[in-house]
This record gives C-alpha cells, sequence and structure tokens, in this order.
C-alpha cells in the first residue's frame, strides 16, 4: 500500500482545535524563520504543544496510525534495510514487512520528499506510522552502531603510521588536519559514547591488541581492535586536548577538555596511566546539555523527597550523601544546591573537580599541587560569611573536623562519603579519627544511593519469579505474601543493545539521626547505633528499596539480587578493612 501524503497545515488545525491562538501562531512562525526548523519542532521547542499531542493530531488528520516505539520489539536487521544517511535525513525509520508492505515510522509523514526517497530505495509499497522523533533517533543511535567504522578507522590510522613511518611525536602536525585518522576515529568514539548515554570511555593496550571499552548503565562492553600500533596516537592526541606533558609517559597525569558532540556540550576528564604496553586512559564523560536535574527528577521515591528535601531545609548541621564512585551523589547534591540557590543565601562549593557551573553559587576548585587541598579552602570559606557549603568529598580527619565545627557553628554543610550504607556511615567518621561528640553534635541526615538497570520498555515481558527467589523475597522483606504480578524482566531488543536493560534509576535509604543514635555514636556504641537507626519506623534500606522497584516492574529481579550481592561485598570489603 502506497501512501500518498495530504498536504496539510498544521497552525491551523491546532488553531481550529483550540490548541494554541493565533498569537502564538505568528510568535512560532517568526521563530521557525530564524531558525529553519519545521513548524511542528518550533511549537514543541516554544512549549506551545506536547509532542505526542501534536502527533496524535497529525495522526487523525492524515488517517496514519500513531505508534509508540518503546511497545515495539525492533529487530536490528530490519531497522538497517534503510541506508543510516537516508533513515537520518528523513527521521525515517524502518520496521519491518507487514502486510505485503514494507512499513516505516516518521517524525513528518508529510515530507512527501523523504517518502519518495524511501519509496525509490525499497522499489516497492510502503505504509508509514507516526511516531515521536526523539524515539526514532534512539533506535536509530542503537541500530546504526558505529564499532565497524572504528575498526576501519582504527585501520587506516595503522596503514598511515606504517606508510609514513614516523614516531607518535612525528604525527603531531598532521592530526590538526580534520580529516586525519586520528581525530576521526576519536570523534567516532566520542560520538558513540554520546549516543549511548556512556559514562566512562577505556582504552587499553595489550600486547597484540587495543581494547576500548565503555561504562553504559554501569556495565563495561569491550571493542577488541586489532591494530595496537595506534594506541600511542590515540594518547598523544587526548594528551594534547587536555594540555597535558605528551613526553611525559612514566606518571599518571590528570586533565579535562570540553567538546560539542552532535549539539551536546560534553565536558571529558582524562586520566592516564603507565601499564605495561603503554598507557592506559580513561575518559569521564559529563554531557552538560542535560543540566542539573532537580530534586524530583533525580529518581527518589515521594517520601525520600521529601524527607531530604525537609532535612536540606534547616538552618545548620552536616548531611552526608554517600555511595561508591558513580552512583549518583553529585546529581544529587548539586540537584539540592540548585533548589537552595537564591539570593539571600551565599553557597560556596568545594570540588575536585567542578563538575557543572552554578549561577550565584561560588565555586572553587581544588588544586593539591599548589597546596589548595580540601582543609586549605574549607578554613578560607570559613571567612567568606557562607550559609551553606557543599564539600566534594570528606577525604580525611582534618577535612571532616573542619566540615563539622563549620556545621555546629551556624552552617549548613552537604558532602559525600564512601562508605557501603548510611548506617557504617556515622561510625566511618569516628573510624576516620573524629571526635565522637563532634560527629553526633552535627551529624543530621545520611542518604545512601546506589544506581539499578531499568529494565527496557521495548521488550519488557512479564515474568514469574520461580520457588527460589520467592524465598529471596521473603529474606529481603520479611514476608511471602506480596504481589509479584507487575515484575518484569527485558528479552532484548535493539533499543537496549540486546542487554534487557535501558537506563537507570537511583535507589536510596535515608537515615536521620535522633537522639538515641547520638547518643549511641558518643559512647561508640556501635549495636546501640544500628538498633536505634533499625527502629526508625521510616528507615528503608538499600536491598528493599531496589526490590520495591522491582515489584513495580521498573527493574528485574535479577538486577536486585545483583545489586543486594554488591552490597554483602562491600560490607565484607569494609569490616575486613
Amino acid at each position: 500500500m502506497s501512501v500518498q501524503a495530504p498536504k496539510i497545515r498544521i497552525g491551523d488545525i491546532l488553531i481550529e482545535q483550540g490548541v494554541i491562538t493565533d498569537a502564538q501562531l505568528m510568535e512560532a512562525l517568526a521563530e521557525q524563520k530564524k531558525t529553519g526548523r519545521k513548524l511542528g519542532r518550533t511549537l514543541v521547542e516554544m512549549e506551545l504543544v506536547q509532542e505526542d499531542q501534536l502527533l496524535r493530531i497529525l495522526s487523525d488528520q492524515l488517517g496514519i496510525p500513531y505508534q509508540d516505539l518503546d511497545q515495539l520489539q525492533l529487530s536490528v536487521a530490519d531497522v538497517q534495510k534503510l541506508p543510516e544517511t537516508l533513515a537520518r535525513r528523513y527521521r525515517v525509520l524502518c520496521l519491518g514487512e507487514k502486510d505485503g508492505a514494507m512499513q516505516i515510522a516518521m517524525a513528518d509523514p508529510s515530507d512527501i520528499f523523504g517518502l519518495d526517497e524511501v519509496r525509490k530505495h525499497f522499489n516497492g509499497p510502503v505504509s508509514s506510522v507516526i511516531a515521536r522523533e526523539g524515539q526514532i533517533m534512539d533506535v536509530l543511535d542503537k541500530a546504526y552502531q558505529q564499532t565497524d567504522e572504528i575498526a576501519n578507522l582504527a585501520g587506516e590510522l595503522e596503514d598511515e603510521l606504517a606508510e609514513n613511518a614516523v614516531t607518535v611525536t612525528g604525527l603531531l602536525g598532521e592530526v590538526e588536519e580534520s580529516d586525519a585518522p586520528v581525530v576521526r576515529l576519536l570523534e567516532k568514539l566520542f560520538e558513540e559514547a554520546v549516543q549511548n548515554k556512556a559514562s566512562d570511555i577505556h582504552i587499553e593496550p595489550d600486547e597484540t591488541v587495543l581494547r576500548i571499552r565503555r561504562r553504559i548503565d554501569g556495565v563495561l562492553y569491550e571493542q577488541i581492535v586489532n591494530e595496537s600500533s595506534i594506541a600511542g596516537a590515540l594518547v598523544v592526541r587526548l594528551k594534547l586536548m587536555a594540555s597535558l606533558d605528551i613526553s611525559e609517559k612514566r606518571l599518571p597525569q590528570d586533565g579535562r577538555f570540553h567538546l560539542m558532540v552532535r549539539d551536546h556540550k560534553v565536558d571529558v576528564r582524562l586520566s592516564t596511566m603507565p601499564v605495561q604496553y603503554g598507557e592506559s586512559v580513561v575518559l569521564r564523560i559529563l554531557d552538560q546539555t542535560e543540566g542539573i536535574l532537580p530534586l524530583d527528577k533525580v529518581g527518589m521515591t515521594k517520601m525520600h523527597t521529601e524527607r531530604f528535601r525537609s532535612s536540606i531545609q534547616r538552618p545548620h548541621g552536616l548531611i552526608l550523601v554517600t555511595g561508591p564512585t558513580g552512583s549518583g551523589k553529585t546529581t544529587t547534591l548539586y540537584g539540592a544546591v540548585s533548589e537552595l540557590n537564591s539570593a539571600d543565601k551565599k553557597i560556596i562549593t568545594v570540588e575536585d573537580p567542578v563538575e557543572y557551573r552554578l549561577p550565584r553559587v561560588n565555586q572553587v576548585q581544588i588544586n593539591e599541587k599548589i597546596g589548595l587541598d580540601f582543609s586549605t579552602v574549607l578554613r578560607a570559606t570559613l571567612r567568606q560569611d557562607p550559609d551553606i557549603l557543599l564539600v566534594g568529598e570528606i577525604r580525611d580527619a582534618d577535612s571532616a573536623e573542619i566540615a563539622m565545627r563549620a556545621a555546629m557553628t551556624g552552617h549548613l554543610v552537604l558532602s559525600t562519603l564512601h562508605t557501603n550504607d548510611a548506617l557504617s556511615s556515622a561510625l566511618r567518621l569516628v573510624d576516620m579519627g573524629v571526635d565522637p561528640y563532634l560527629v553526633a553534635a552535627s551529624l543530621k541526615t545520611i542518604v545512601a544511593q546506589r544506581l539499578i538497570r531499568r529494565v527496557c520498555r521495548a521488550c519488557s515481558e512479564p515474568y514469574e519469579p520461580n520457588d527460589a527467589e520467592l524465598r529471596y523475597i521473603e529474606s529481603l522483606l520479611g514476608t511471602r505474601e506480596q504481589d509479584t504480578s507487575r515484575m518484569k524482566k527485558g528479552s532484548g531488543c535493539a533499543s537496549c543493545n540486546h542487554t534487557g536493560y535501558r537506563g537507570r534509576i537511583g535507589i536510596f535509604e535515608i537515615l536521620d539521626v535522633n537522639e538515641a543514635m547520638a547518643k549511641a555514636l558518643r559512647g561508640r556504641d556501635v549495636d546501640g547505633f544500628n538498633q536505634a537507626a533499625i527502629k526508625q519506623k521510616n528507615f528503608i534500606p538499600l536491598g528493599r528499596s531496589a526490590l520495591a522497584y522491582a515489584l513495580q516492574g521498573l527493574t528485574s529481579l535479577e538486577e536486585v539480587m545483583r545489586i543486594c550481592a554488591m552490597l554483602d561485598d562491600e560490607s565484607q570489603f569494609i569490616e575486613a578493612h
């Protein structure tokens, strides 16, 4: 069935249906002339109409079905039946053959030029559905992985190195050219990282191969490049970008630089380390485009959000956010600072490094090479008359004591600590050598958090736990009488790279230090502190928070068991050390 899209005037239709006014349409048309974007996209970006609402109106007018792509299980082979350039140019997604025609999803099915190009490619009947542009581009990014192109560029770079027979430093003059393979290879690495929302890229030279690994949703995925000789060229180029010493290969180095990747402003933190076969490089990717998440969006439940919001409204005291690296602590703290940021409060942050720039907030970057460490800066900040202090991390007894004395003398102090859970955090401060009385008097709230993987909505299926799993649920909750009808598990699809998971969500436990707990702290009574904490009626451990999400179908029971096993391992490590 061939589709001929009629010409429609979306602005007139929206006015007719009372969605926008004449004045709003004129404003949108003026904006459209400036940007050159389509009117529908302009209206959505100006927040005059919701995208789903616009697409459903188009669906009614054109007589073309609206499709939520998250509800489909898509095959990579089907998606790739359209060339990537064609698919991206016209925002078209191939869904596969249906009822004798090739079915496609389009963000703008009234685009007759795009339809004609797709028909020419398939040389046969085509049927259309309307879908959200963001969903289409998301699937395209997943389906057209650039691993093959990365491998080809690696081979091209190796050939160039061999042909020119120059050292890596001799290549430096050439890599300034925009078409140099080393530059294009790095461009592809960063593009793929942004597409897949990778948090880190690892470049690791081995004896005969180069391993490139990306951490996506907390899990590393590996690509092996046979051209191990290109590692040096990549490291040199990255060091140049971060203004590091390219001649120093014996010592670790740290740096940072900024990039624009597909309209995304990306901050990259680089760490190099000498290893057996060269230098290992880890690139931490921070996508600044998404900005700072408000507290309502960091993943806390409504109950947790209300409790944490109540805590940060205190006039003074210490609030700790705990968890390992990559658990979302900084996101939570920035959300809190963003909410507290007002003209009548002076806020100073002491960070290493400063990750997000905040208006009105005085942010200090630690530089230990020149003696500007946490303790030095903290002492100086107290002479700056702050109301609120954010200390990036409590690393030693000295910085901990300064932060706590500030909390006792009329300042609200927010900080992070690397501990396993909320219960162990207060006792960890005592173990660091801080006076127990000082901890008891200043510490008000502890938040422990982790990030767990979400079940992919596109391929989620109902899941029925077996007897062993039901016993596991019972061990966490203390009862087997639980409704498991909403539990899900991902089967794997193009949208989630066949992992069954897509995106992450935070799990939290919040502990408010009451008088019984403070008394136990002053007496170094570990059991007394733990018992007083557990007796709090609104205290929910991390494992139970994770299980609550599994029972709602947001994550899988397998992921809950994985995160609980990690928590147990961390507890054993902390006890051993």
